[in-house]
């Protein structure tokens, strides 16, 4: 619980910051996030900032959207010109997959960013008004760092000597493979609030736990970070961070999983088992501010920031 609160607070802020922004800005009629339309109010009344939370993975491509979004256009009227002349504001927070469905089923965000697949329970909380939009396909890299010997022994693990490692089964290097050296395995995961844990043990590990002494991370960048800082590491680097990080020099070695690659190809036709979709939902109707900056992500613009983080978009590239 204390976990899940610690996560939820830059989403909390975030919201806080909403409602400040809102109650100083005198033109504004919107409720304040977290709370419904008093009885007796305009329900139709213009609401001029929109909040984003979750996934710590989506988060770089809407927080960049976001402020190239509000950069370009300042005012709503300025985006259409049936629109009030209103700041655009558009909060993005950081927190989790879970802390974002959370977030928009308690009404203190407008969308909640995932990094995983909605589960059935989430979608009936959200109700009857729920909408999912899929923005990237992503992976989770089975990723050692570049300077591990592993890589000159082995292209890749079985699905098996992975559970093995995660678990903690297999604790020194020589245990994977006798030519290594006995150096200490050292395991690198997100935190337990994040989409990638849930994934990974989904698809991986099974009814297995990963070993306690585990270190997590509070973003997939700050994972793939600390492989890349430790020669024994090993860690389940999402595949736009793996990119991202071996943008400039190869700092991490994606080791084939079951003698597949993950690579772009076998991510979109399936034979990669360790996927995800990168994606944001919400449980409200679209409002028209919303639906303006929902066009905007899914734009040439939206498109290039999603291919920048290192994803691979889910929609194809909108004619200039």
């Amino acid at each position: 619980m204390k976990n899940m609160l610690k996560k939820a607070l830059p989403c909390l802020i975030a919201a806080s910051v909403a409602v400040f922004a809102l109650a100083g800005c005198a033109q504004s009629s919107a409720p304040a996030p977290d709370q419904k339309p008093a009885a007796g109010t305009d329900e139709t009344a213009f609401k001029s900032s929109v909040l984003f939370c979750g996934s710590t993975s989506l988060y770089p491509i809407i927080s960049s959207l976001a402020s190239s979004f509000t950069d370009k256009y300042t005012t709503w009227d300025k985006v259409d010109s049936s629109l009030p002349a209103e700041h655009v504001s558009i909060y993005v927070a950081p927190g989790g997959s879970g802390v974002g469905v959370s977030a928009v089923t308690e009404g203190t965000a407008d969308f909640g960013m995932l990094a995983r697949d909605i589960k059935d329970s989430e979608v009936k909380a959200l109700g009857p008004n729920y909408q999912s939009f899929l923005v990237a396909h992503d992976a989770l890299t089975v990723s050692v760092n570049a300077a591990n010997p592993l890589t000159g022994v082995k292209q890749g693990l079985d699905t098996d000597t992975i559970r093995k490692i995660f678990s903690g089964q297999l604790t020194t290097w020589d245990q994977v493979d006798p030519s290594l050296p006995a150096e200490k395995i050292n395991v690198y995961i997100r935190d337990l609030s994040g989409g990638a844990y849930e994934v990974f043990q989904k698809t991986v590990m099974g009814d297995a736990q990963v070993t306690p002494s585990a270190t997590q991370a509070a973003s997939m960048t700050e994972l793939a970070t600390n492989i890349a800082n430790d020669p024994w590491g090993i860690g389940y680097a999402g595949f736009g961070a793996y990119n991202k990080a071996n943008a400039k020099e190869k700092k991490l070695s994606a080791l084939l999983v079951d003698d597949v690659e993950c690579n772009e190809a076998n991510i979109l036709n399936g034979s990669y088992k360790i996927q995800r979709p990168i994606m944001f939902v919400t449980g409200s109707k679209i409002n028209p501010a919303e639906q303006a900056f929902i066009d905007y992500v899914f734009s040439a613009t939206g498109h290039a920031v999603t291919e920048k983080n290192g994803y691979i978009p889910a929609f194809e590239k909108p004619a200039a």
